[in-house]
């Protein structure tokens, strides 16, 4: 498994923003989509291209295109939606598929109540959008749902992360997948309740709000 934590200024300043618990849900949603963006020139630096002959106006030449199939990103509900336009906007041709998760606060078990994603994802790139990987134990979950269906070169974007979810997450996945992880952070540890610190706290709440 490769993690890439992305050293950045620009990355550094918005994720500081996202951080700050004064900052509202309409500012936090704009800098997590432009942060995503960022990620995503990491995260896209090894998708699949093939040589394509055109024309310029001047002369012919051999340019680069995107291979077929095309890349798949699946962002995890509910939070994972506030990472698809940052992603998506840079990689527009790929197609997107959901996967709906939820984490037992109690137990940390993750258990799968949605799914919309192709039977057979042999030969396809998928990029999965989490903005914590806390436990590890969502992203392990939909690394192996995606492994059944035939995927093999998997990328997680994530906007934090802790150091105990990626050895939970390295342990877990085995060398069957091509798995790499971009993050904009590792944090220092998770807390008692599961939680990232120092983090930013629920990202699903922050982006879209608290849902009774």
């Amino acid at each position: 498994m490769r993690v890439l934590e992305i050293d950045h200024p620009l990355v550094a300043h918005k994720l500081t923003v996202l951080r700050n618990k004064e900052t509202h849900s309409s500012v936090f949603r704009l800098l997590a989509d432009e942060l995503v963006t960022l990620l995503a020139y990491e995260a896209t630096r090894n998708v699949a291209v093939a040589p394509v002959e055109i024309e310029t106006p001047v002369t012919p030449m051999t340019g680069t295109k995107l291979t077929n199939p095309k890349p798949m990103v699946v962002p995890i509900l509910r939070a994972g939606l506030g990472m698809l336009h940052g992603l998506t906007t840079l990689l527009p041709t790929a197609e997107v598929g959901f996967l709906g998760m939820v984490r037992n606060e109690e137990t940390l078990e993750v258990t799968t109540y949605a799914n919309r994603l192709p039977d057979d994802l042999t030969g396809r790139q998928c990029f999965v959008l989490d903005p914590m990987l806390a436990t590890g134990h969502t992203l392990i979950a939909s690394v192996n749902y995606l492994h059944e269906r035939g995927a093999k070169d998997i990328t997680c974007v994530t906007l934090l992360s802790a150091p105990e979810g990626l050895r939970t997450l390295e342990a877990a996945i085995g060398e069957d997948v091509d798995l790499t992880v971009v993050t904009a952070a590792i944090d220092d540890h998770l807390n008692e309740k599961g939680y990232i610190v120092p983090g930013l706290g629920d990202a699903g709440d922050r982006l879209f709000g608290v849902v009774d």
